[in-house]
This record gives C-alpha cells, sequence and structure tokens, in this order.
C-alpha cells in the first residue's frame, strides 16, 4: 500500500509479512498471543516512527492485554505487506463491547459527533475480542475536526460531558496536521498546542489549529 497511513489507522499483515516480522524480531516468538497475531485476522496500529525505527517500513504497534502483562509491542513492517487499512472503529460500533456503566456516556458522545472514532481500550476489546477494559480504564476517542461545525462549542460539551463521566475521556481532536490533545483546546486562541502528526510532534496556536490551519 503506497499511500501513507494515517496515525491510529489500523491496518493487517499478509502471513508473509507477519512471518518477516516474527524473523526481525525472534525475542516475541515466546508470546503465543503475539506469534499467532496476524493468523488470528487481528489488526495493528500505525504509530509514530522512533529513532530505532528501520527507514522504509511501517511503524507499527500493538498493546497485550492485561492478561498478557499490558506490554506495547512496537513493530515495523513493509508497506507491500499490509493487505487492509481502515480508520480505528466509530465509537458507535465499539459501544457493545463496553460496559454497561460506560452506555449513556458513550450514547452522549455519540449524539454530539457520530463521526467520533475510538481508539485504546474499547477499540481494541471491540476489534480482537479480547479482555483489554478494567475498572481503571479511559475512554480514548478521536474527534475529526472536519465534522465539527462550531469547535468551541464541541469542547465545552464534552467538557460537560467528561464532568459526568464514570470513566476518563482522553483523546485527540484531529486536523489536517495531526491531532491535539482536547484539553489543551479549552484554553484561549492565543495558547500554543502540541499537534501529534504521523512523522512528529509540531506547535501550533489553538485559533490556528481549530481553523484547520496547516502550521
Amino acid at each position: 500500500m503506497a499511500e501513507a497511513l494515517a496515525r491510529h489507522s489500523m491496518v493487517k499483515a499478509s502471513t508473509a509479512g507477519w512471518t518477516a516480522v516474527m524473523n526481525r524480531y525472534p525475542e516475541l516468538a515466546s508470546e503465543p498471543l503475539v506469534a499467532n497475531w496476524a493468523h488470528a485476522g487481528r489488526p495493528l496500529v500505525v504509530r509514530r516512527p522512533a529513532c530505532s525505527d528501520t527507514a522504509g517500513l511501517v511503524p507499527l504497534g500493538l498493546p497485550l492485554p492485561p492478561s498478557h502483562g499490558k506490554r506495547r509491542i512496537a513493530v515495523s513492517l513493509v508497506a507491500a505487506d499490509i493487505v487492509a487499512s481502515a480508520p480505528p472503529p466509530l465509537l458507535a460500533d465499539a459501544a457493545a463491547a463496553a460496559p454497561e456503566a460506560w452506555q449513556a456516556t458513550i450514547e452522549k458522545l455519540v449524539q454530539l459527533l457520530p463521526e467520533t472514532r475510538t481508539f485504546g481500550s474499547l477499540a481494541w476489546q471491540h476489534l480482537t475480542g479480547l479482555p483489554y477494559l478494567s475498572d481503571s480504564s479511559d475512554l480514548d476517542l478521536l474527534w475529526p475536526l472536519s465534522s465539527v461545525k462550531q469547535p468551541g462549542t464541541l469542547l465545552s460539551d464534552i467538557a460537560g460531558i467528561a464532568k459526568q463521566a464514570p470513566m476518563r475521556l482522553d483523546g485527540e481532536i484531529v486536523g489536517p496536521t495531526g491531532g491535539v490533545q482536547w484539553r489543551e483546546l479549552t484554553g484561549t486562541d492565543a495558547d500554543e498546542v502540541l499537534v501529534k502528526g504521523p512523522a512528529g510532534v509540531t506547535t501550533t496556536t489553538r485559533a490556528a489549529f481549530l481553523a484547520g490551519l496547516v502550521s
């Protein structure tokens, strides 16, 4: 797949590609869940590249569920060995995997912006069927700026929902240059915010980011 993949994209590896990953990271072979990851049809997530990553390979990650140590594993893959890619799941689609105590909050969030997507523990439990959620789990969300008519109102509405939620609401508003942690955007227009993009972290002002301007 030649096109650039956005951070948080979910991808699936070919059988041959995953065999190459296991050969490149032989220490992972001792973890059966990881060794069989691609064969079970489970996805990986696109992450930002690290200094140790091999140039020309797609940086990917997978977190193990708490029952397997909650370890975050970083691997990389030849782009040609990615056989499918998709955005992280819509919150509405992942809701069935969430605890009953979360359902009212999720319903409010979906009503607020149906295009809201989720990553983190809820997304992984929804996509893999493995038990990722615990009593201390956050609800990790992505709100696409392109779908937001009034960013300022969205932020105040998220804050209102967060105050009443039984879990911590974490996540980013995602614009053309990357994502900004939503709480950072509740300040003044002149405030500097950190934009997490596919290649690294940049800075811009709150006003420029919410206007969709490229820094």
